[in-house]
């Protein structure tokens, strides 16, 4: 049986992020899994030095998943009151399907229950379906609300094409059992 750990990230663990997080959104390795943003986009999804940022925002937690020592998903979550911001949900190409996505969700909840935030948000390409359908899947809602994408920041991506982000959200429910 496989050894699980989902724990914060540490700025010790800044390498490996960056290199799970670009091979699972960008270039040929991230066409093995079905969250590639490949033919939406060119050049990498972070960097080392925009990793290292996130992890000293004392709002910002990236939890790791970890199985047998090998770290192949990743979730980043930020504290934004009462609600927390949720992305770069990554998920190893070679380890997609398995289920790690939907316990990174269950652990993202969890944390934004335990930092005292009612709901969850996020926002997502549109034309991303079976991204957008995987969130439904989990309560999420689009909420009509757009952002335009940062189509300036070459440490987010080149666009291909014109993009933009939907917003979806989850009203998250204190269990009733804490």
């Amino acid at each position: 049986m496989a050894s699980v750990q989902i724990m914060p990230a540490t700025e010790a663990d800044v390498p490996r992020l960056n290199t799970l997080v670009n091979s699972a959104y960008r270039g040929e390795s991230s066409r093995r899994g079905w969250t590639t943003e490949a033919d939406l986009l060119d050049g990498v999804r972070t960097t080392e030095k925009s990793l290292q940022a996130l992890l000293q925002d004392p709002h910002i937690t990236i939890l790791n998943y970890v199985q047998d020592g090998e770290l192949i998903g990743c979730v980043c979550l930020e504290n934004k009151g009462t609600a927390l911001y949720l992305g770069m949900l990554t998920v190893s190409p070679d380890a997609q399907a398995n289920g790690i996505g939907k316990h990174l969700m269950q652990a993202a909840e969890a944390h934004a229950l335990a930092h005292g935030c009612s709901k969850i948000t996020m926002t997502v390409l549109p034309m991303r379906h079976e991204l957008v359908a995987f969130y439904e899947r989990r309560g999420f809602r689009a909420t009509g609300e757009t952002h335009a994408f940062p189509s300036d920041d070459p440490n987010f991506g080149l666009p291909k094409l014109p993009l933009e982000f939907i917003v979806m959200e989850k009203e998250l429910r204190p269990n009733p059992a804490d």
